[in-house]
């Protein structure tokens, strides 16, 4: 396997945290976080890898996103 960039390791930490971040919410609403993740991460997979600044941006933002999430205030993603 070849080696992974310091961006794409980023990334893949990013992700890593937000699956941790699911366990740590109420059973019936962990699914509604984990699809959510997945669904964030796949919607921006055609990025170009090399698009340094786009992919820096949505880290940032992702980061963000999920110290949001790990308030224990917020027991689910999707309303209604």
């Amino acid at each position: 396997m070849a080696r992974l960039s310091g961006l794409q390791r980023n990334v893949l930490s990013l992700y890593r945290q937000c699956l941790r971040a699911v366990k740590e919410k109420p059973r019936s609403s962990q699914d509604h976080f984990r699809d959510f993740a997945r669904e964030q991460f796949r919607k921006h997979q055609h990025i170009n890898k090399k698009d340094f600044g786009t992919i820096e941006y949505l880290l940032r933002s992702g980061t963000r996103k999920l110290e949001t999430w790990k308030d224990p205030e917020i027991k689910d993603i999707h309303r209604g």
